[in-house]
This record gives structure tokens, sequence and C-alpha cells, in this order.
């Protein structure tokens, strides 16, 4: 049998704990499955004192990670710090300048350093995995950068935020304002007590630009995604669009256009019949539409400790199970330096349906005025839904929902615009996407 792979882990939170629990308890499974032990030889974390229900009393502890990284005796550095910045971007580096493999959960420090990261890796002969890093426990990594080779992407979307998809969850199921379900995520655990890197869609968009690196083979480009949370969804945009046979989510869509690669992130309508409308609560979700296997979607647990611990080990397994010469998968799908640089498409040329809530003052001609300048921008609605009944002599304001048929974005946002400033909205008005999976 091969001599024990060693690891030292640098990070004893939620996963790390988890990860160090489960191979001290499946040593024997793990041994027989990988044809060589996997031992923890060393680790480091913040607090030494505290009782994370596992003896790691035969590792040797280091003070800081980077100090891991480059003296302890090991053959795989696991990175379970978090951060796009030190000490987590050091550490890695000095990993992989030594020679050592590297495991990380980080899309933060992907997103930012993860072509550079790649090249050292590829230059030194090192095996660099994160499975952990999008989606949690579902392997979609792996699917990208081995299953589908071959294949032709077209579109990677999903939900990628157990956050956001939980309170949507919570705001439909339970009639909640967004505020509401906000504080309760917060109780549970789900939501970090400043939420704001979760629910205005950071998280979901370093997930989606390395999703979008392993699709198309372009550089790593995090900042270059169009953005929108959820904290403007209300109760109402999620009543409407249910009676519209719609559910909300907050979606992640990279795909490829005439005018480059487009990536985005925003509250999307998926129509309630299609399974990615099924996904429920913490859960994430993510499919893939390519010309060979047509569109796959994978659904499991984004986050939570055993999740990701899950992934984490399987990308320590798939290392001890690697033999020294053998060929290397390339970290980003194909060598870092042949990526090519990211083109990125024209948002306001996106293809699609739309959501259109107004509210408005209560005067003849509103319906007449809207609709006009609908069909001056070439915008052809499918339907309009006044949430009132008929209108009255009251002078309360009025709910209109307008859909349209697929349009071009920057139709809708001038005739948008061109309403704003007639002067009968008594709030500013709210724009969803509409996305259509082929599932649907």
């Amino acid at each position: 049998m091969a001599d024990a792979l060693k690891i030292g882990i640098a990070g004893l939170g939620t996963v790390g704990a988890s990860l160090a629990r489960i191979l001290l308890e499946r040593r024997e499974m793990l041994t027989t499955t990988c044809g060589r032990p996997i031992e923890i030889a060393a680790v480091c974390a913040r607090d030494r004192s505290r009782d994370r229900g596992v003896d790691l009393s035969h590792a040797i502890w280091f003070e800081d990670a980077v100090a891991l990284a480059e003296q302890a005796e090991i053959d795989v550095f696991v990175e379970l710090m978090g951060g796009a910045g030190d000490p987590a971007h050091a550490a890695v580096t000095a990993a992989l300048s030594r020679g050592i493999h590297v495991v990380t959960a980080n899309k933060a420090l992907l997103a930012a350093h993860g072509v550079e990261l790649a090249m050292l890796a590829e230059e030194r002969g090192c095996l660099l995995n994160y499975e952990a890093a999008v989606a949690g426990g579902i392997p979609v990594i792996k699917a990208l950068r081995e299953s589908l080779t071959g294949n032709t992407v077209s579109r990677v979307y999903g939900i990628m935020n157990g956050t956001c998809n939980y309170i949507l969850t919570k705001m439909e199921k339970e009639g909640l304002s967004f505020a509401e379900c906000l504080k309760e995520a917060q109780r549970l655990g789900y939501a970090e007590a400043d939420p704001t890197f979760d629910i205005e869609g950071n998280d979901t968009a370093h997930k989606l630009s390395i999703l979008t690196t392993l699709a198309f083979g372009n550089r790593i480009s995090a900042d270059d995604i169009y953005l929108e949370g959820i904290s403007n969804i209300s109760i109402e945009d999620i009543r409407a669009a249910a009676d519209l046979g719609y559910r909300i989510k907050l979606l992640g869509v990279a795909q490829k256009t005439d005018t480059g690669i487009e990536q985005r992130v925003h509250p999307t309508m998926v129509p309630i019949e299609s399974e990615i409308a099924q996904v429920d609560g913490v859960t994430n979700a993510v499919a893939i539409e390519s010309d060979i296997l047509g569109e796959l979607l994978m659904v499991g647990p984004g986050a939570g400790g055993n999740a990701t611990a899950s992934a984490v080990l399987g990308d320590i397994a798939d290392i001890a199970k690697s033999r020294p010469g053998a060929q290397k998968v390339p970290v980003l799908g194909r060598p870092a330096k042949s990526l090519e640089p990211y083109v990125r498409a024209q948002i306001r040329k996106h293809h699609g349906g739309y959501f259109i809530r107004m509210t408005v003052e209560d005067r003849a001609g509103v319906f007449a005025n809207m609709a006009g300048h609908m069909a001056e921008n070439g915008i052809s609605l499918e339907s309009i839904v006044q949430h009132s009944k008929h209108f009255t002599e009251s002078v309360e304001p009025k709910t209109i929902i307008l859909v349209t048929h697929a349009t071009m974005e920057d139709s809708v946002r001038r005739a948008v615009a061109a309403i704003s400033k007639e002067g009968y909205l008594a709030g500013p008005p709210q724009v969803i996407r509409i996305e259509r999976p082929k599932s649907a």
C-alpha cells in the first residue's frame, strides 16, 4: 500500500471540524477506497483551546496558516479560512510554490486570484481542487472540468446562494415581508449578522465567475457581472409572480452571445412548472446546457458543515488516488495560459421577457399612455393585469402588472424611463427578468 497522504488543514470552523471528524471516523473506509491512508498531520486555527468535538492532539499545531503552508511536512494543504486576501492568498501561494497540492472551498479567493493560482499550480505540477467553492455538495466543478469534455456549453445558470433562496421561499409560502424572512434566516444561522454579501448577490457572483471560466474558457472576471440583489423584492412581487404562474429566484446566469459572454446575477421569474422553480429553502441548483448532453440539472445542499466537507473530502480523495507522473486535469478546465480574455456582452441586449410592476395614481388614460410607450419602443405585451378589480373615484394608487414577450432590455429600460417621466407613478417601478429554462 502507498504511503499515507499527509494533509494540513488551515481553518477549523464548521467545515474544517466536520472534515477532521469524517477523516478520523472513516479512516479505514477511506484507506480502502483511496488505496492509501489519509492522515491529518498539521492544523491551524485561531483558538487552539476550543472544543471542536474531534481529537486533534496527534496533529502539529501552527500559529498561522502561512507558517503551516511553508513548514509543515504535508502533501496537501487544505484552505478553509475564506476571504480573497491574506492569509488565505499568501498561504495557498506558499503551498503551491513548494509543490504541495491545494484543496480550497474559497470562492472569493478563486474569483480574485484564480487564474494566477492556476498558473502557479500548473507550473509546479500541483493539483488545485475546489469543488466545495461552488454550490457546496453539488459536484458541478467536476462536471464542467471533466465529465462534460467534448460538449460545447451554451449556458450555465442556477440558484447558488441558500440564504437568498430560503428568504424567497419563506416569503412565498408564509406571506411574510423580506425583512421578516431575513430576520428569521439570521436567527437560524442561514444569514450573517451583516447579510449584504449574500442578499445583494455578491456571493452568487463569485461562484458564477468560476463556472463561467470553466464553461467558456475565459479568464475569471468577477468584476464584470451585472448584479442585482433581492432586497427590493416585495411580497407584492411574490404574489404577482404566483398569479402569473411564476416563482422568483435569485439566479446567476452565464451564456455566450453575439457580443461576448453575458454574466448576470438578479432576481428572476421562472415558470412554476420548471424544475428549478421547485428548488426551495437553502438548497442549491445548477443547470448546464450543452450541445451533446442537453440540459443537466444538479440539485443538492449548497452549504453547511457536512455538505461542504463532503466536497472537500472528494477533492482530497482524488489527490490520494492520483499517481506521480499522471496527466493532471487543468485547474480551470484548460491550461491557464490558454484562457481567453473576457469580453463582456452588452447586458442591455439581453433578449427575453420581462415582468414590470408599477404603482400608479388613479387617473384616466394611464393604461393607454403606458401601452403607447411600450409600442413606441417595439415592445409586445403578453398581458396587462390590474390588481384592483376596477378603477374607482378613490385616490388610492393602483398596481398594474405588465408582462412582455421576448424583447430587448434597452427597449424595456427606455419605455420604463419614459413612463416614469409622465408623473402618474406613485413609487419606483419594479422590473424583473423572466427566464425560461429548456426544461420548462
